[in-house]
C-alpha cells in the first residue's frame, strides 16, 4: 500500500473511532485568530492533533491544534482549530493530511478561512473577503505519484471556490447586513512578511490579498471533488506606501482577526444551515 494512503487511513480510522458514529457533513479550517468559531459548536468533542497517530502539531500563533466535532447550524461539522503551515517546517504531505482525513471521514463541503494582508487598495483592516480565486506560490500538494483513489492526476481548477456557495454567501450576507468584499487570494510560503516590492508585484499580477496558507488545502479538496468556500479576514493593509516606522506584527494580526471573527462566525453558521 502507498505509505501516504496508509498514513491517512490510520489517522482517519483513529478519529472515526472517537466520533462513535457521528458523520460530519462539512469540514471547517479556522485560520489565525479565528479559532473562536469553535466556541459556538455545540455538543463538542475535542480531539487534540497530538493524540492522532502520525499527525503534525500546529505551532503557529493563534492555532490551538485540535479537531472540534459537534453541531453548527444544525449539522454535524468537524473544525480544525488551527491549521498546519508549510513554513512550520512540515512537508506538504503533512500540511494537507488533516484535509485528507476529513475527506476520509465523509465531508461533503469544505469551508476555509484565513487572516490575510489586503494587497488591494480597496481592502481595509476588518474587511471580510470571499475568495473567488487564488494564485499559488506554495509547492503543489499533488506533486508525486497520484493517489488514484483520491482524485485524478490533473484535477480541474477552473472553479476552485464553488460558485453556488459564493452566491449563497452573498445572499445571506445581504439579509444579515454584513458587507463582503470579493477577491483573489495569493498564497506564499512565509514566514517572513512580504516586502513592499513584493506587495506591489502581487497586486500587479492580480492578487487582492496575501497569506501563507489555504491554497494547498483547497487543491486537495478539489482533487477529491469537494466543493469549497473560502473567506479571508483582512488583518493589515498590505500596501507599499508605509510610514517610515511601520512594522507588520503577528500579534496585531491575531487581534484584528479576533475583532472580525463574530461576523464571519455568524455567516458560516447561516451557510451551513443552508447547505
Amino acid at each position: 500500500m502507498d505509505p501516504r494512503i496508509e498514513k491517512i487511513q490510520i489517522a482517519a480510522g483513529c478519529v472515526k473511532d472517537w466520533l462513535k458514529g457521528r458523520r460530519p457533513v462539512a469540514g471547517i479550517v479556522l485560520g489565525s485568530g479565528l479559532g473562536k468559531l469553535a466556541d459556538v459548536i455545540e455538543d463538542q468533542l475535542v480531539i487534540p492533533y497530538r493524540d492522532i497517530p502520525g499527525f503534525p502539531v500546529s505551532t503557529a500563533v493563534g492555532h490551538k491544534g485540535n479537531f472540534i466535532v459537534g453541531k453548527l447550524g444544525g449539522k454535524t461539522v468537524i473544525a480544525m482549530q488551527g491549521r498546519i503551515h508549510y513554513y512550520e517546517g512540515y512537508g506538504m504531505e503533512n500540511v494537507v493530511l488533516p484535509i485528507r482525513v476529513m475527506i476520509g471521514l465523509g465531508i461533503k463541503y469544505l469551508f476555509v478561512s484565513n487572516a490575510a494582508g489586503g494587497v488591494s487598495f480597496k481592502l481595509h483592516v476588518g474587511d471580510l473577503m470571499i475568495i473567488k480565486d487564488h494564485i499559488n506560490l506554495l509547492p503543489n500538494p499533488l506533486i508525486g505519484p497520484n493517489m488514484e483513489d483520491e482524485g485524478p492526476r490533473f484535477p480541474d481548477m477552473t472553479r476552485p471556490y464553488d460558485p453556488a456557495l459564493i452566491k449563497l454567501a452573498l445572499s445571506l450576507s445581504g439579509e444579515m447586513g454584513i458587507e463582503l468584499q470579493q477577491g483573489v487570494y495569493l498564497g506564499d510560503t512565509g514566514p517572513s512578511y512580504e516586502t513592499p516590492a513584493e506587495y506591489k508585484f502581487y497586486r500587479t499580477i492580480g492578487a487582492d490579498a496575501v497569506g501563507m496558507s489555504t491554497v494547498p488545502e483547497v487543491i486537495v479538496a478539489r482533487h477529491a471533488g469537494i466543493p469549497v468556500f473560502g473567506m479571508s479576514v483582512i488583518t493589515n493593509e498590505a500596501h507599499d506606501d508605509y510610514a517610515e516606522d511601520y512594522q507588520n506584527d503577528g500579534e496585531d494580526v491575531v487581534k484584528a482577526a479576533n475583532a472580525a471573527a463574530v461576523k464571519m462566525t455568524n455567516l458560516f453558521i447561516k451557510l451551513i444551515e443552508n447547505i
